[in-house]
C-alpha cells in the first residue's frame, strides 16, 4: 500500500516538490557555508520523493542553539518558496475527497520545510 500511495504522490506534486529540494540543495552546495544546509535538503529531497514509509523524528537534545540558528538562515534562504509550493499543492489536493490524504501529507511537508534542522528521517 505504501508503493501505491509513493507512486500517486508523485502524480500529486511530490516530483515537482523533490526536484525543487533538489535544486536548492545544489545551489546551497557551490558555497563550504551553504554545505550543511544542502545536505539537510537532500534528505529532504527523498523525504519529497517517497514521503510513505519514512519517519521523521526529533534529535534527541532538540538541535539547541545551532538548529534554531540554521532554521532562520533556512527560512530565509528557501524554506519559506518550499513552504508555499507545500500549502498550494496542499491547498489543491484538499479539495477532492480522494486527494485529502496525500494534501494532509504536503501540510505536514510544509510544517518540515521551514524548520527542517533538529530532524531526523528514517
Amino acid at each position: 500500500m505504501k508503493f501505491l500511495g509513493n507512486i500517486i504522490w508523485l502524480l500529486c506534486g511530490g516530483i515537482i516538490t523533490s526536484i525543487e529540494y533538489l535544486i536548492s540543495s545544489l545551489l546551497l552546495m557551490i558555497t563550504i557555508i551553504g554545505i550543511p544546509f544542502g545536505l539537510q535538503t537532500l534528505k529532504l529531497s527523498m523525504l519529497a520523493l517517497w514521503p510513505f514509509g519514512s519517519q521523521v523524528t526529533d534529535n534527541g537534545n532538540s538541535g539547541g542553539c545551532l538548529s534554531l540558528i540554521m532554521n532562520v538562515i533556512w527560512i530565509f534562504i528557501g524554506g519559506i518558496w518550499i513552504c508555499l509550493t507545500h500549502l498550494g499543492f496542499g491547498i489543491l489536493l484538499c479539495i477532492t475527497i480522494i486527494g485529502i490524504p496525500f494534501g494532509r501529507q504536503h501540510f505536514k511537508l510544509a510544517a518540515l520545510a521551514l524548520a527542517p534542522f533538529g530532524k531526523n528521517i528514517h
